[in-house]
């Protein structure tokens, strides 16, 4: 790095992916902050540097003591541990040396105590809730949400009639012909587990998972005007039920709540969707199959007179970006329900679905929010020249 990178760098200020550190002198204190940057987004410490961003500088000996001490706490203070890597910038008041941190791929990082920190906007924090601990292994795929058991849903809880009508069009058989027990059958189909229904099995075949899991819903608004806050609206709905039937309903929400064009039909044809039905189904089906099922939320579908907007509750897994789902990359974040979707609903996974609505609709802006953990499909709605007359 040359010095007037280092300057312009300096001139920012501390973020959640730099932090500036006159000195250090604690191996523990480091592993923390390591911790705290593998397992978010990475980043870099400024060893040498004031909290204003002024340069003190460091001596020779002080990059040789803490050329070890990076070593020492990387390797055996960080759980897995990681390799950071420094860089000595000449300053005009002296040496600063950059430490560099990547972004782990082995979530969740723990400092040699346990205890796992992740970044706080320009500071850290030990992570406690069980969701974010949760997530953290998520992003490591060692755990998916939707294998989680939901308390209180039990094989009692399935509806019968309607797993028995996709159990016969699946295998062709009946189940009561089946030899297995239904809780047997349910454990091997990864729908159950430890005797209570996991998070697939209860939204795709329980009689009413809202519930035991009243956060996984659709809430879909209508509304008069562009503006969120407007009060007034067309329609509102809190869309429950099993998957496929959510699917179906928030479908219906939303061809309902815009508009058919007549075109060159006939005065009484239904007249063509404004936008085609191929882009709804293949949103509202990422949004619920590809949602972050530890993030306690609801879908939110929000019909303005300009845009339509899909909200998903969690960012992209891992290191997708937008760029790399726009190519047709993909992570399967709930591979269960992913299984399963593909035999209940319109969906074909392999990361295509973005790429047919992009194809159909290219009025399309998707937003990896990352520090309001949610992901956004914004539909801008066209314009009828017809109205405009």
């Amino acid at each position: 790095m040359e010095t007037t990178e280092l300057i312009d760098l300096l001139s920012l200020g501390e973020d959640s992916r730099q932090q500036f550190k006159e000195n250090v002198t604690n191996a523990d204190a480091l592993a923390a902050e390591i911790v705290a940057f593998s397992n978010t987004a990475g980043g870099k410490i400024f060893i040498g540097v004031r909290n204003d961003g002024s340069v003190l500088g460091l001596s020779g000996t002080d990059i040789d003591r803490l050329n070890q001490l990076v070593s020492n706490s990387a390797s055996q203070n960080v759980r897995p541990a990681v390799n950071p890597l420094t860089e000595n910038v000449p300053h005009p008041n002296g040496t600063v040396m950059m430490l560099t941190i990547a972004e782990g791929v082995s979530k969740p990082y723990m400092d040699k105590n346990g205890a796992i920190w992740v970044k706080n906007g320009s500071d850290k924090r030990r992570a406690t809730s069980r969701e974010e601990i949760q997530r953290l292994f998520q992003q490591a795929g060692l755990v998916h949400a939707d294998e989680t058991p939901v308390a209180g849903l039990s094989v009692g809880d399935v509806d019968i009639p309607y797993f028995e009508a996709f159990f016969e069009q699946q295998f062709g058989e009946r189940l009561a012909q089946h030899s297995q027990p239904l809780p047997q059958l349910l454990t091997n189909m990864n729908l159950m587990s430890q005797e209570q229904l996991n998070v697939a099995g209860s939204l795709l075949f329980a009689k009413a998972p809202q519930y035991s899991l009243p956060a996984f819903i659709v809430k879909a608004v209508a509304f008069v005007s562009n503006e969120i806050e407007d009060q007034r609206y067309v329609d509102s709905r809190d869309i429950t039920g099993k998957l496929a039937d959510v699917f179906q309903q928030t479908l219906g929400f939303v061809v309902a709540n815009t508009r058919a064009v007549q075109g060159d039909q006939g005065f009484n044809s239904q007249g063509q969707s404004e936008i085609p039905r191929i882009v709804w189904e293949e949103l509202v089906a990422n949004a619920l199959i590809h949602r972050d099922y530890f993030v306690s939320a609801p879908v939110r579908v929000l019909v303005f007179a300009d845009r339509v907007e899909i909200i998903s509750p969690g960012h992209l897994p891992n290191n997708l970006t937008i760029e790399n789902i726009k190519a047709g990359n993909s992570n399967m974040r709930n591979p269960i329900l992913a299984s399963f979707a593909a035999k209940l609903l319109p969906y074909r996974g392999l990361g295509s679905g973005l790429l047919r609505a992009l194809r159909e609709w290219p009025e399309i802006e998707l937003i990896d929010d990352r520090g309001g953990n949610l992901f956004k499909a914004i539909v801008a709605r066209p314009l009828l020249l017809e109205e405009a007359r």
